[in-house]
């Protein structure tokens, strides 16, 4: 997967979110883009997406040397976000079989294997509400990082998690990297992308 950003901008009524980005995300590398809470990193991510359009440039995703049209992104990408949520209703073991209807499991991983991961075996016939919320997001980025997805989007990723669980993320994204996969991390905490070997700054494209 490749990511081309040609003068990409945003921006909310008047005002510029961020402008003139010209950036290429490739597979095979993981990426951070950083910037203080409330800088426009959500905002590049959902671009990046496609669940966002550009204000300003043109952003084009190419796999294989083939052009995917943005609307079709969504088939080859997974995310954990604090904005999408998981539903509530629904027991750890329905919200995984839910999930991966939509999504194949990344190559080694089941249901059995995404429980046995989340360390939560006791808790697969608990409805996701009882969960606290490091439970909640350790399923997140399960779901995320377990997909068979080429792009992974994780925003935040250790939001909610103990010290114990945030060495269980970064564990967890060391198992499911590949070379074919594309990691990108928004973030302000080095914690969450100590792995990551490239970084964009938001605060690089404001004016």
């Amino acid at each position: 997967m490749k990511i081309i950003l040609t003068d990409v901008g945003r921006r909310y009524n008047r005002e510029w979110i961020f402008k003139h980005i010209n950036y290429v995300f490739e597979s095979g590398r993981s990426y951070a883009i950083l910037g203080p809470n409330g800088s426009g990193k959500s905002t590049l991510l959902k671009v990046l997406s496609g669940s966002l359009t550009p204000s300003a440039g043109n952003i084009s995703f190419e796999l294989n040397d083939k052009t995917v049209e943005v609307e079709k992104i969504f088939e080859y990408l997974s995310l954990a976000t604090p904005y999408v949520e998981l539903i509530e209703e629904f027991t750890l073991r329905e919200q995984i079989q839910f999930h991966f209807k939509f999504k194949k499991y990344l190559s080694g991983y089941s249901e059995r294997e995404v429980v046995h991961l989340l360390g939560l075996e006791n808790a697969i016939d608990k409805e996701i509400k009882y969960f606290s919320s490091g439970m909640k997001q350790r399923v997140k980025l399960a779901l995320a990082c377990c997909s068979d997805s080429t792009l992974v989007l994780l925003d935040e990723p250790t939001s909610n998690l103990d010290r114990a669980g945030e060495e269980w993320y970064l564990a967890l994204v060391d198992k499911t990297k590949q070379a074919d996969r594309l990691f990108i991390i928004c973030s302000n905490q080095e914690k969450e992308y100590l792995f990551c070997d490239q970084t964009l700054s938001i605060s690089d494209y404001k004016s």
